[in-house]
């Protein structure tokens, strides 16, 4: 399916753009948010009967603020049990979307600096952008270490489901993530065929394989010595076999028709290696799947886009966009 732009303006100009399918907020705080920074109002919940395979004990959806900075939110959540995607929607789409999954070591999902910063950044650019707050593998999900896959094909089916109401192209959704967010996107990227849950309604019918995938610092090996050891353990346990790594590590798992990729990293990244970027761009390259690999000498771990000011590394939201122009996003 393709929507051309004079259908893509018909359907904002009979409001279709606007229907809203959510039913759960946004991951909320008590406190005052501040001025200038919009709030995202619209979700989509991914399951509507409910996630799949819950734990025995409820879990409770907790947010915690980490900024001493009133200007400036940098909330987690964890406990989530209702995943869900918080929709930007931009005033020109170009109908194109991208669905980010956010990093937090696989304890939580940080909010704002790789979820809400980047989806008001890409929809001022005519994105629409679907920030997902996917289900954390050690909180007890009988899925395990495939629940954040789970949610994430998932996502996109939804997405692709939904296209007309958004005005985009189902074609056209594109996946990035951040750190284990990261992860989430090059194991997407890499198993977006793979069965991992049994189908609930007619979205489950579309694929799942992102148009083009930008997994950004990414954590990639579940194996030492360049595992992210927090995301491992979270994941697939600080003792599992060879055999259970190597199902959880993308780079081992990329199929001959896997979608373009984006990879970002800094050399002096003191908590996920640089080296996790480099096996990924080597087993891409191997299987013959175009990959653009940008490696900065300085920028750390996490800089999402408030990280990059002043540094060689703040170029890189829009060498994304360059690369995925070239690429037909």
């Amino acid at each position: 399916m393709t929507i051309d732009r004079r259908t893509m303006i018909g359907l904002a100009a009979t409001g279709m753009a606007g229907v809203a399918f959510g039913q759960t907020p946004p991951p909320l705080t008590g406190g005052a948010l501040p001025a200038g920074l919009p709030q995202p109002t619209e979700t989509i919940d991914l399951w509507p009967k409910g996630a799949p395979g819950a734990p025995a004990a409820g879990l409770t959806e907790t947010v915690n603020e980490r900024s001493t900075d009133p200007q400036l939110t940098d909330r987690a959540v964890f406990g989530i049990s209702r995943p869900r995607m918080a929709v930007f929607r931009p005033s020109r789409p170009n109908g194109a979307a991208v669905l980010i999954t956010p990093g937090g070591g696989y304890r939580w999902v940080v909010v704002d600096k790789e979820g809400y910063e980047l989806g008001r950044w890409l929809s001022a650019r005519g994105y629409t952008v679907f920030v997902l707050f996917y289900r954390l593998p050690g909180e007890g999900w009988a899925a395990g270490p495939n629940v954040v896959l789970q949610d994430c094909q998932r996502a996109m089916r939804l997405i692709r489901h939904r296209a007309a109401a958004y005005a985009i192209d189902p074609e056209r959704v594109a996946a990035m993530g951040f750190s284990a967010g990261g992860h989430a996107c090059a194991d997407l990227a890499a198993r977006f065929a793979t069965p991992v849950y049994d189908a609930v309604d007619q979205a489950d019918s579309l694929s799942a394989r992102p148009f083009v995938a930008a997994p950004i610092y990414p954590v990639i090996s579940m194996s030492a010595p360049i595992a992210h050891a927090g995301s491992r353990e979270k994941l697939v346990g600080t003792t599992a076999p060879a055999s259970k790594e190597a199902a959880h590590s993308p780079h081992l798992n990329i199929p001959a028709n896997a979608p373009p990729h984006f990879i970002l990293h800094a050399e002096d990244d003191d908590v996920v290696p640089v080296e996790n970027a480099l096996i990924l761009r080597a087993a891409l390259r191997a299987k013959n799947i175009p990959v653009e690999t940008h490696l900065f000498t300085h920028g750390g771990h996490g800089f999402g886009l408030r990280k990059t000011i002043g540094k060689p590394v703040e170029a890189w939201p829009d060498l994304f966009t360059a690369w995925a122009h070239s690429q037909g996003l």
